[in-house]
């Protein structure tokens, strides 16, 4: 099977609007306006109002469950009913988790965060977790980024004693749980707006709506007088983009922004620590921090060791607790980083030996395999090979499985036509995991690759590059750059913005950085000072750069000793005429 990571790709430039409708988008130039029609808001009211709403406008009672809940939480809160957040182990879990706790501790709640250990016990709610809760007096559990596919789970907690409430966000199943109340924007029949928000999205409108019943009750003096909602953003945004929510959803973008604004002030402690250790300046927090470092961090500990110490950091009131516990996660991302290269190698081996050339799906197992890096390993392979990946630990009865796909098959719902074969499985679209009996492997293999490849017959499958408009370099501005910053914050679905620009004149190249992986090039442009270039990965150029090169990149501002101008981040190359 060919490796794609080094091949050209394939440019889908955006239609034109004309100019007459550009015109029509007020206070932003006719190159922002192309963004923005490209992103789908076509109205220009809508984009002004993606550009700049602060606040989300509707109500967190609006979504199905939401009264029920509020309900029996504040009931368990007044007899001093022992309540557990059941969490997930991952970013969005571990977010929800501190998020939900810190809330009901301040409405003076008997309150304990779960997270389940990835190794021992797996994704999702576990009926003899749950049992031994209810065993030490637990009464309610309310689970956060799991349980939507968790109906025997459900019914089991329900017969130890518990009520079950669960807030979730992942694609619903054949039956939904027989909870107490459920709290999911995807239910056929929930009314609330935005059915995309991450778990901790969800799980933050569940706090919001206990703290509008206290201020009801109990007026400006009530118990969570001191925490208000704005507090609770820097979580949102953290599980939102580590998540992958798409920020092109306006109530996502909302709560990402101002959440970025809360991280950005440094008011708490266990997401400074983070950013110390990861060499970041408080004050310059962006969507990209939190998806190439923040995030990764507090995932670390619940793939390598107890997501507990991720809690335990960004839950934390005093910088000197948080710092070891932050060096902790540190040292926890490079040995994942590490196995994540070797299981890869690992992979690579497999596809070279099995030559499953044409195949459309990547299966691969090991039982060296650890549970908390198959989803990396799997999502590499698959942006490597642009291929829909299952990479899998093989255990000794059964085995888990992390699948990552591409934008032309839906994982999850492949996996529900193999639904008889699973012991459980879940996740979204582009991202699922499963778990499996050893016996039945075999067949599973065999029936996802001929859902693979029904679905993507006929289909060229070749990596692609969204373009939001052809440019000339001389349109290119240090203004321009700075206006596009308006898009922020940027990330899934809502991309920083792609721009050709063709038959460029290659004036110097050479590779840079740790083992000559990257290029560096200058671009000349007419009358003007030539253009820096940076590409990264893109080293292997330099043996056959030729002298002219059509060029897809993203515009940005580069800060040098003290000084800024304008540079070319390259995204793709193709030889001059050959786009």
């Amino acid at each position: 099977m060919k490796s794609t990571s080094t091949s050209p790709k394939r440019w889908l430039i955006a239609p034109k609007a004309s100019p007459s409708h550009l015109q029509q988008y007020r206070g932003m130039g006719p190159i922002l306006a192309q963004v923005l029609y490209n992103r789908g808001f076509e109205e220009p009211l809508k984009a002004y109002e993606f550009l700049y709403a602060k606040e989300i406008q509707s109500s967190p009672f609006e979504m199905k469950g939401m009264a029920n809940a509020v309900s029996r939480i504040r009931t368990a809160i007044r007899r001093r009913e022992p309540i557990i957040v059941y969490g997930d182990f991952d970013a969005d879990g571990v977010t929800s988790t501190v998020l939900l706790v810190s809330v009901l501790r301040a409405l003076k709640a008997v309150v304990k965060p779960y997270i389940p250990h990835r190794i021992d016990e797996g994704y999702g709610l576990n009926s003899h977790a749950l049992r031994k809760l209810a065993e030490a007096g637990a009464k309610v559990v309310i689970t956060v980024d799991c349980g939507i596919r968790s109906v025997n789970e459900v019914e089991d907690g329900k017969d130890a004693g518990l009520a079950m409430i669960v807030t979730d966000h992942h694609s619903i199943g054949p039956q939904i749980p027989n909870a107490l109340a459920v709290l999911n924007p995807k239910q056929e029949d929930c009314k609330y707006p935005e059915d995309m928000l991450a778990g901790v999205g969800v799980a933050y409108r569940l706090a919001e709506a206990l703290l509008k019943a206290e201020a009801a009750n109990n007026g400006a003096k009530g118990a969570a007088s001191a925490l208000t909602p704005d507090t609770l953003l820097d979580l949102v945004a953290i599980g939102t983009v580590a998540d992958l929510a798409p920020l092109n959803r306006l109530e996502n973008r909302i709560l990402v922004r101002r959440g970025l604004e809360v991280i950005n002030r440094g008011q708490r402690p266990g997401v400074q620590a983070i950013l110390d250790v990861s060499g970041i300046k408080a004050g310059s927090v962006n969507a990209g921090s939190i998806g190439f470092s923040i995030g990764p961090r507090i995932n670390a500990a619940g793939r390598l060791e107890s997501a507990m110490l991720a809690y335990d950091l960004l839950s934390s009131e005093k910088p000197d607790e948080a710092l070891p516990w932050a060096e902790q996660l540190q040292a926890l991302n490079v040995k994942r980083q590490d196995l994540t290269r070797e299981a890869q190698e690992t992979v690579r081996a497999q596809l070279e030996q099995q030559q499953e050339s044409a195949s459309a799906l990547i299966f691969a197992s090991h039982p060296g395999f650890l549970p908390g890096i198959v989803g990396l390993v799997a999502g590499r392979l698959a942006e490597e090979f642009f291929r829909p990946t299952v990479v899998m630990e093989l255990g000794e009865h059964e085995s888990r499985a992390s699948c990552r796909s591409i934008p032309q098959f839906d994982i999850t719902h492949a996996l529900d036509r193999c639904a008889d074969l699973l012991l459980r499985h879940g996740g979204h679209a582009s991202a699922a995991g499963f778990t499996v009996l050893n016996e039945n492997i075999p067949a599973l293999k065999r029936r996802l690759q001929e859902i693979t490849e029904d679905a993507l017959r006929g289909q060229e499958l070749t990596p692609t590059i969204d373009v939001d408009a052809e440019l000339d370099l001389h349109q290119l501005t240090e203004d321009l750059c700075h206006e596009l910053t308006l898009l922020e914050p940027t990330g899934y679905h809502n991309p920083a913005p792609v721009f050709v620009s063709r038959n460029l004149r290659v004036l110097e190249h050479r590779t840079v950085g740790k083992d000559s992986q990257h290029l560096k090039l200058r671009i000349a442009r007419a009358g003007q000072p030539p253009l820096d270039a940076i590409g990264f990965g893109f080293g292997a150029w330099v043996a056959n750069m030729p002298e002219r090169i059509d060029l897809a990149y993203q515009l940005e501002i580069n800060e040098w000793n003290g000084r800024q101008s304008l540079q070319l981040n390259i995204q793709d190359i193709h030889h001059a005429g050959q786009g």
